[in-house]
C-alpha cells in the first residue's frame, strides 16, 4: 500500500532547479547535475501524487518539472539532456529515448482530470512544437516512448474540446493518429525481421526496459483497435514471462552483460528498479486490455522487488528517506539513492496500490 513517506525522498533530491541525478549515499550529489530524463519522470512521479492527494506541493513539483521541461526544449523541439549545477545544458541534443519519456510524460499532464487547462496548455504547447521530431526517429526505444506519449496524447485531446478548440488541433489530430500507425508498424517490423520459435522479440539482445516495447504496442492497439499489434505484444510478453518469472519474484535482467539471442542465460547483475517499473507499466497494460489476473499477479511481483521479494530476499529502500537503492549488484546492494531509482519506486508503488 503506498503511502506518502514513499514520496518524501522527492524534497530531498529537487531543489529550485529540479531533480538532481545522483547522491553520495541518500545525500543528493549537486556536483553529477541534473537530466531531462529524470525530471521528465519526476513529472510524472508528480502529477500522480497530485492526482492521489491534491496537495499544493505536489502542484509545486509540477511546476518546476514542467519548467524544466520547457528548458530543455531546442527551438527544433527536440530535448536537450544533461545540464550541470549551473543550469547550462552540456549537450545540444539528448537522445532519442529523452524525447520519447518527455513525450509520454507531458501525455500525462494534458491527460490528467485534476490539473488545469493552462497547465496543459503549457505542457500541450511542448507536445507540438516536439511533433515534427517524431519523423527522425531510428531507435526501437525512442519510438516506443514516444508511441506510448502520442497515444495519450491522442486520447487526452480528443476527450477534451476546451483544448481541441483552443489550439485548433483537429488537423494535427489526424497527423498524430497516423503517427501512431507508423510508429507501430516499425515495431512490429522489427518483430517480423527478429523473431523466431525461440526468441519472440523484437532485437537480437534484450537489454534495457525491454518492456517498453510491448507496452508501446498495447497501447497502439488501444487506439487503433489493429489486433496484430496486440497478438505480437502478448506474444513476446509470453517469452519475457519465461526470463522475468523463473521464480515467484520478479528478476530483472544484469546491465552487466544483457542477455543476447543464442547465450545460454541472462546476466544476473545489476538488477536495476527501473526495470522492476517499466514492467509494472507493461503487465498492467496487459491486465487493463485482457482482463486477466494473471498480468495483474505479475504487476505486484514488479511492485514487491523493491520491498524484499527478489533474488536477495532485502528491502531496496532506505528507512530514514524512504528513498530506493541503486540496485543489486553481485556481491551487495548499490546503497546509493539517485533519482532514476527513487522514481522508479515512487512510480511502481503509485501504479500498483
Amino acid at each position: 500500500m503506498f503511502t506518502e513517506k514513499y514520496a518524501e525522498p522527492l524534497f530531498i533530491i529537487t531543489d529550485d532547479t529540479g531533480m538532481i541525478q545522483h547522491s553520495n549515499f541518500t545525500v543528493p550529489d549537486p556536483k553529477s547535475g541534473y537530466t531531462t530524463d529524470d525530471n521528465a519522470r519526476a513529472l510524472m512521479a508528480a502529477v500522480m501524487l497530485y492526482e492521489r492527494y491534491r496537495s499544493e506541493k505536489y502542484l509545486e513539483l509540477i511546476f518546476r518539472y514542467l519548467s524544466f521541461l520547457t528548458y530543455a526544449q531546442n527551438k527544433d523541439g527536440g530535448f536537450k539532456n544533461f545540464m550541470d549545477y549551473n543550469r547550462n545544458f552540456i549537450e545540444e541534443n539528448g537522445s532519442e529515448d529523452c524525447f520519447g519519456r518527455c513525450l509520454w510524460c507531458l501525455g500525462c499532464v494534458i491527460n490528467s482530470p485534476y490539473i488545469k487547462n493552462t497547465i496543459k496548455y503549457a505542457a500541450l504547447t511542448l507536445v507540438k512544437n516536439s511533433i515534427q521530431n517524431v519523423y527522425k526517429l531510428n531507435h526501437i526505444r525512442g519510438k516506443s516512448y514516444s508511441l506510448i506519449g502520442l497515444c495519450i496524447i491522442y486520447k487526452s485531446v480528443c476527450e477534451n474540446s476546451s483544448i481541441l478548440n483552443y489550439f485548433n488541433l483537429n488537423n494535427k489530430l489526424d497527423e498524430i493518429k497516423n503517427l501512431i500507425i507508423n510508429l507501430s508498424d516499425d515495431i512490429l517490423h522489427d518483430f517480423k525481421k527478429c523473431s523466431s520459435e525461440k526468441w519472440q522479440w523484437f532485437e537480437d539482445e534484450l537489454t534495457y526496459s525491454n518492456s517498453i516495447i510491448p507496452l508501446s504496442l498495447l497501447k497502439g492497439y488501444e487506439t487503433t483497435k489493429k489486433d496484430n499489434y496486440l497478438n505480437t505484444a502478448l506474444k513476446s510478453i509470453d517469452f519475457l514471462n519465461g526470463i522475468y518469472f523463473k521464480n515467484d519474484y520478479f528478476k530483472p535482467i544484469g546491465c552487466k552483460g544483457w542477455f543476447k539471442i543464442g547465450a545460454n542465460s541472462p546476466a544476473e547483475f545489476d538488477e536495476q528498479p527501473v526495470e522492476a517499473c517499466s514492467t509494472a507499466f507493461l503487465y498492467l497494460e496487459a491486465y487493463k486490455v485482457t482482463n486477466k489476473n494473471f498480468y495483474l499477479r505479475k504487476a505486484h511481483l514488479c511492485s514487491e522487488w523493491f520491498t524484499g521479494n527478489n533474488s536477495i530476499g532485502k528491502s531496496m529502500l532506505d528507512n530514514l528517506t524512504h528513498g530506493c537503492y541503486d540496485g543489486i549488484r553481485k556481491s551487495d546492494i548499490n546503497l546509493n539513492t539517485g533519482a532514476e531509482s527513487i522514481l522508479a519506486n515512487i512510480i511502481t508503488q503509485l501504479l500498483v496500490s
